[in-house]
């Protein structure tokens, strides 16, 4: 009698077992990088109470973090399909070449925006060709059109910055960097391509077959799936996003300025990586990517607020990083398949 009371419990013991390892093995990427978050907010509300018990803070992460959080998002999808995009930060300003020009010369702020969407996704289709059609790895590619997409937008302008003042008064200005309840419209964006890049990633053929082009490709293309269209499609969301916060960054200043965006090459690299995203294809997480952008932006602030020496600004942020990457490969190994 007590062996048939013992063996259920035997067998729901195993079942829990078992479903908490599958649970972790499923999540651990994603419980890695919120763990590191919190650990890190932690520290910084204790060093830093005055700075970051008030919301200003909040707010200024809010509208900064996007502008290079929208690209780093859908870079994960680009890195996840094998491929990476070190243009991007020039396609701001290249974009951007066609917003002045249609605001200069029509006044059309709508028409402009729609101009400079085209441009991010024509530069991500050049990209995107130069790689599948060249077979040259994205790494090369992409570094000779960074400085290709930035010596076209300096001689374009002649080097000049222009203002657009104008420009927020318009509706796009409101749609882009305004405020909904009180919450900045550049979050707002933020979120809807977060959604957006998860959507794509986990629940359209697209992000399926960037999974098996990352992590397999001849299998791919026994699988009879469509290698070049993938990734070249991957590209161009990612000029579509590095012109969406060029724009975002250009109206907040009210100021076109055409090296802007050279500066956040390393933080949306370093939001991705830390996030989770395998640098050899095949795994990311777009949760990981949308927390780890703000931790790469709340760093800077936090070394400030606590008054820290600049010289070691550099060494707590590389710090920071490694730390958190720790943490996944711990998770990984730990409950990863």
């Amino acid at each position: 009698m007590s062996t048939t009371v013992q063996a259920p419990r035997a067998s729901t013991s195993f079942s829990q077992r078992w479903n908490f390892r599958t649970f972790m093995a499923r999540w651990s990427s994603q419980i890695g990088i919120t763990s590191a978050f919190v650990l890190l907010w932690i520290v910084f509300i204790s060093l830093a109470p005055v700075t970051f018990r008030a919301s200003p803070i909040y707010v200024s992460f809010a509208q900064t973090t996007p502008y290079f959080a929208l690209p780093a998002l859908l870079m994960t999808l680009v890195i996840v399909s094998g491929d990476i995009d070190l243009s991007f930060v020039s396609i701001y300003g290249l974009a951007m070449v066609g917003f002045v020009a249609i605001d200069k010369t029509i006044g059309n702020v709508w028409l402009a925006a729609l101009v400079t969407i085209a441009i991010g996704a024509l530069a991500g289709l050049f990209n995107g060709a130069l790689v599948t059609f060249l077979g040259i790895p994205a790494l090369v590619i992409t570094i000779g059109t960074q400085f290709l997409f930035q010596g076209l937008t300096l001689a374009l302008v002649n080097g000049k910055s222009y203002a657009l003042v104008e420009a927020q008064s318009s509706t796009v200005y409101r749609l882009l960097d305004g405020r909904l309840f009180g919450i900045p419209m550049q979050f707002v964006w933020l979120v809807i391509v977060a959604a957006f890049s998860w959507l794509i990633l986990f629940r359209h053929r697209i992000g399926q077959n960037a999974h098996v082009v990352g992590d397999n490709r001849p299998a791919a293309q026994l699988m009879g799936i469509h290698i070049t269209r993938t990734r070249i499609s991957l590209f161009v969301l990612v000029g579509m996003a590095s012109a969406l916060a060029g724009l975002m960054q250009s109206l907040q200043v009210a100021n076109f300025y055409p090296t802007m965006g050279s500066a956040y090459l390393l933080p949306a690299l370093a939001a991705v990586f830390v996030g989770g995203t395998s640098v050899f294809g095949g795994r990311g997480t777009i949760w990981g990517t949308f927390i780890g952008a703000f931790m790469i932006g709340g760093i800077q602030a936090a070394i400030v607020a606590m008054g820290v020496e600049a010289y070691w600004v550099k060494v707590i942020y590389g710090g920071i990083i490694l730390a958190a990457v720790a943490i996944h490969a711990f998770m990984q190994r730990r409950f990863g398949h």
